[in-house]
């Protein structure tokens, strides 16, 4: 059998799949197996096949995406701690040509940031919102979110979220697909391959959706947090599966009536 050499391998007629050119060379930071780098990339490879890398404003929130500038090549700016969907909405309304988006995580977006999130989307700010739910705060230590499940174990409640005292989770996707502003409102995740693929979908349409200028596209993508959770990243996956889904099923929330 003849020998295949490396540059046989990487001829462009073999290669399967290569890395969009808006994500940067940068090494991520997050820890391996998080959910994050792969949302990045599904977004890199829908602007750039989309053509919009000219014309994307991001808005990076706090958290473990705080430093989402230096791995995508387009234009983004930093926002206080839940504020990005405020700032996204001065962008937008400034230079409504732009394609603008804020990339948040629970504890941003669904805490600190409700207010932000509620009444832009209630306003129907043409905007889109990446909401990465993995129920937990993972930058700053594993601490109980609004999201964690009940009976789900964090540094702040070691013994299991106990409802009586802390209170229900806050299924906000829910609440904002509720809301005369949101147009489009979505829940994916990306722990397995066909997953991945959906998300992608839902995403693409979020952006190709915020050309119609009729309210707000809400994508969140249900994801681990390997570290947050004491966990690997494949038990992680399959605890997310077994424990995640139930309570924050996958689906199409709002669809436009086309």
């Amino acid at each position: 059998m003849a020998e295949i050499t490396l540059d046989q391998i990487i001829q462009p007629e073999n290669l399967v799949y290569t890395k969009s050119r808006i994500m940067t060379d940068t090494v991520l930071h997050y820890c391996p197996g998080c959910g994050h780098g792969t949302a990045h990339r599904l977004l890199a490879e829908v602007i750039e096949e989309l053509d919009l890398q000219a014309d994307t404003i991001g808005v990076a929130p706090v958290g473990c995406s705080v430093l989402m500038y230096n791995y995508m090549d387009v234009d983004m700016q930093e926002a206080a701690h839940g504020r990005a969907p405020a700032l996204a909405t001065a962008i937008k309304r400034l230079m409504p040509e732009k394609f603008v988006f804020t990339y948040q995580g629970d504890g941003d977006l669904a805490a600190i940031g409700t207010a932000e999130t509620i009444h832009a989307c209630n306003r129907g700010e043409n905007i889109t919102i990446l909401f990465i739910n993995n129920g937990i705060y993972g930058m700053t230590g594993g601490q109980m979110a609004p999201t964690t499940l009940p009976d789900m174990k964090a540094s702040t409640c070691p013994y299991g979220r106990d409802v009586r005292m802390m209170g229900n989770p806050l299924k906000i996707t829910d609440i904002v697909a509720t809301l005369p502003g949101s147009y489009y409102v979505t829940r994916q995740s990306v722990h397995t391959p066909g997953n991945v693929r959906k998300a992608k979908k839902a995403i693409r349409k979020a952006v190709e959706y915020q050309k119609r200028n009729q309210g707000t596209c809400f994508v969140e993508i249900v994801s681990n947090c390997n570290s947050g959770w004491k966990m690997t990243p494949a038990d992680a996956n399959q605890w997310l599966e077994e424990n995640m889904l139930p309570f924050y099923p996958l689906g199409d929330l709002k669809v436009p009536e086309e």
